[in-house]
């Protein structure tokens, strides 16, 4: 069946599994949305770089907003968000659809990590972006026991970031996880299926993630600590991932449960019984004077793009962007012109 994003976006949220039954990404999916959509395509550049960690060499400002709308005169605001495609589409996504409602909009691509956009928030840099729920509570307030819901995540991340003069607002349907990946000719030869498969081979697995794996609780500590796993560990920048996998660079590589590269079934997923990789739903992290300011029409602008965020949806943009090689911003007005939101 076609994939519609206009149907999609009404459909339940289903659990972050491989799906065994899309043809070939980098072939189908352009002609799928000229059907789908009656709109073409731009053409297949380059995507942005994801590999910066400076505000300062990846801000871009977006279109001129709409000429009416609930965010005229109103202040304007920047979003940040992180340094890789899926962050970059959800920047997009929300910076678009707000200033289709009037609002004065800078987008700000490629922050950098949890840690780093956080701060540049709370300095007043910039004025909200999306955030994982499960990430939140790790790398920003500091927990080493995960929640045992993903309500319970929200709660408790919502929780913290009030006491900061912030707030979290509506999370999406879809939540993405990290998730440890291999070839199927490794997890066959090793009996691998769970993390927990990985404790027998020792040092001998080398397992690739990007540098903040080694220090959060939901990478190499939490793994260590309910797993008992101890591997060799090489940083792998996250635009690197599947190229260090595929390459034999590495045996294990953590990679994210809604990447686009995972639609083909190319690879076996090891389960996470113990929920070590918590729960990653996504919500805007706003400033509380900036909602003020910007009336009510700000947040349920956010809330209703957040709305339509299903599992299946993300993970066709993403595959857009990282294999069909569409720029995050097309992605993104795609998607909200076919649900009626540009």
């Amino acid at each position: 069946m076609k994939f519609n994003w206009e149907q999609e976006a009404t459909m339940p949220s289903s659990t972050c599994r491989r799906r065994d039954h899309h043809q070939h990404r980098a072939s189908g999916l352009s002609a799928l949305l000229v059907v789908v959509l009656s709109i073409a395509l731009a053409a297949c550049g380059s995507s942005k770089s994801s590999s910066s960690s400076s505000a300062a060499s990846t801000s871009v400002s977006t279109p001129a907003p709409a000429a009416s709308g609930p965010g005229v005169g109103k202040p304007a605001v920047t979003i940040g968000d992180k340094n890789f495609s899926e962050e970059n589409l959800l920047g997009a996504l929300y910076a678009q659809a707000l200033q289709a409602k009037g609002y004065k909009v800078t987008l700000k691509d490629n922050v950098g990590s949890s840690e780093i956009v956080y701060k540049a928030l709370t300095a007043g840099q910039i004025d909200l972006y999306p955030e994982y729920t499960g990430v939140l509570l790790s790398a920003i307030a500091g927990q080493t026991r995960n929640p045992a819901s993903a309500a319970g995540a929200y709660q408790q991340a919502q929780t913290f970031v009030q006491a900061h003069g912030l707030t979290l607002l509506k999370v999406t349907p879809f939540f993405d996880s990290n998730v440890l990946a291999t070839l199927p000719s490794y997890a066959s030869q090793h009996g691998l299926k769970s993390i927990a498969d990985l404790k027998a081979l020792g040092r001998s697995v080398k397992l690739g993630a990007p540098p903040e794996f080694a220090t959060r609780f939901e990478g190499l500590p939490g793994i260590k600590q309910e797993y008992g796993v101890d591997p060799t560990f090489l940083p792998i920048a996250i635009e690197l991932s599947y190229k260090a996998l595929e390459g034999g660079q590495v045996n294990v590589q953590n990679v994210f449960t809604t990447d686009g590269q995972l639609v083909r079934g190319k690879f076996t997923l090891l389960a996470d019984p113990k929920h070590v990789f918590g729960f990653q739903n996504v919500a805007p992290v706003v400033r509380r004077s900036v909602l003020a300011a910007e009336g009510p029409a700000f947040a349920e602008t956010l809330n209703k793009v957040s709305s339509l965020l299903t599992i299946k949806a993300i993970q066709e943009m993403n595959a857009a962007v990282s294999i069909d090689k569409q720029t995050a911003s097309s992605v993104a007005r795609q998607f909200l012109h076919a649900n009626g939101l540009v």
